[in-house]
């Protein structure tokens, strides 16, 4: 198994919002622990942001966290709520010998959702970092990582990679 971390959508903008059951920025901190596990042991980190399409001039805060991208990453800019269409991330992964995405980042029922249902149609294992990811609403959250996740994937915790 070769593994990539996938992180959805850690911009400023998007982790002041306010989210549940956990707190962008402690979505945030779990998310660069898990990064920082993935890169030790050599794996592929994708770091993905969105920019909004048709528009001259982006949201303040639409830039990645400080300090999360980092050298060798693969930075993805996507126009739509998944990661997968219309952007390179099949191929960068393709290219890394990538079986397996973990997912993890921002937010639980819109980007990493949709992003993981395009890597289960790409064929592609997939792990879900519970605690790595928040929603709108705790009792959305609640609802993907207890019955939407499990028929695509494993659901774990960062303690589990770090």
């Amino acid at each position: 198994m070769t593994a990539a971390l996938i992180l959805i959508d850690l911009m400023p903008r998007i982790v002041a919002l306010p989210l549940a059951p956990h707190s962008g920025t402690e979505v945030e901190g779990r998310c660069r622990r898990l990064a920082e596990a993935f890169r030790a042991k050599g794996l592929p980190v994708v770091v993905v942001r969105v920019e909004r399409p048709n528009v001259d001039e982006q949201p303040p805060g639409s830039g990645h966290v400080d300090g999360l991208l980092q050298a060798g990453d693969v930075e993805i800019v996507k126009r739509t709520v998944g990661a997968f269409h219309g952007t390179a991330l099949d191929e960068q992964l393709r290219a890394r010998g990538v079986d397996t995405v973990v997912m993890a980042g921002l937010v639980t029922t819109m980007g990493v959702e949709s992003t993981a249902r395009a890597a289960s149609d790409h064929g592609y294992d997939i792990e879900f970092v519970e605690d790595a990811m928040s929603g709108f609403a705790a009792d959305e959250h609640a609802f993907a990582v207890e019955r939407v996740f499990p028929r695509f994937g494993a659901v774990r915790s960062t303690a589990d990679y770090v």
